[in-house]
């Protein structure tokens, strides 16, 4: 076990930060929950689009249960409990994170909320659209917020694989024993789940030309 958590450590000083202000920008724009406003308001509308008002409504306490599953219990009953503290907060390596605006998160990061909260969402909304362009934007929602993580050091990989897994096992169990008991799954347009794939293209280029305004007015 010393020896997983000793590669865990040094997996991240490989991937954490990098001397470029303009990725530092583009990162913490990304990490931000409201900048994925959005692709959240995306789906709803290609949920409205498809089904009538009681399975929106089904839907909607479909996703709020993942979050509430995946990142609410772990950040009230897991972080606290495990007590593993943050790579910016460990004593052993926190002097070698490289942390962008002093941001150092709260003192415990196992296992990672955003993990598990993002891939939730996205697993259970690929599961109820079915359509192969919609799983590769919600897949890359998910992963894109786990670099975010790992890049600002207030995740080890482990919290990451973690929280990834656990918000699998939160997002496939919502799908099959919550909204597929009390809900039909509905048929998704690809027209319709083009959508969020590009609104996930302005949300990036949105944090690029964000963080070139950040540079220049400087």
């Amino acid at each position: 076990m010393e020896e997983l958590i000793h590669f865990d450590k040094q997996l991240l000083l490989a991937v954490n930060g990098s001397d470029s202000l303009l990725l530092d920008y583009i990162i913490m724009t990304l990490t931000t929950a409201t900048t994925w406003i959005p692709l959240y308001l995306s789906l709803l509308y290609v949920v409205l689009k498809s089904n009538a008002r009681r399975e929106v409504l089904f839907i909607v306490a479909s996703a709020a249960l993942c979050v509430l599953l995946a990142g609410t219990v772990d950040d009230t009953i897991v972080k606290p409990l495990v007590a593993r503290w943050r790579p910016t907060h460990d004593p052993e390596i926190g002097t070698l994170v490289d942390v962008v605006d002093n941001y150092r998160g709260g003192n415990y990061g196992f296992f990672s909320a955003h993990a598990a909260n993002t891939f939730s969402i996205a697993l259970f909304f690929s599961l109820l659209m079915r359509h192969r362009l919609l799983v590769v934007t919600m897949v890359c929602y998910s992963l894109i917020n786990c670099y975010t993580r790992l890049y600002l050091g207030v995740h080890y990989p482990g919290d990451i694989t973690v929280g990834l897994l656990w918000g699998a096992l939160v997002g496939w169990g919502v799908y099959r024993f919550f909204y597929c008991r009390f809900s039909r799954p509905a048929a998704y347009s690809q027209r319709h789940c083009l959508v969020p794939a590009v609104v996930l293209l302005l949300t990036f280029t949105f944090a690029v030309i964000k963080a070139l305004y950040q540079i220049y007015s400087a």
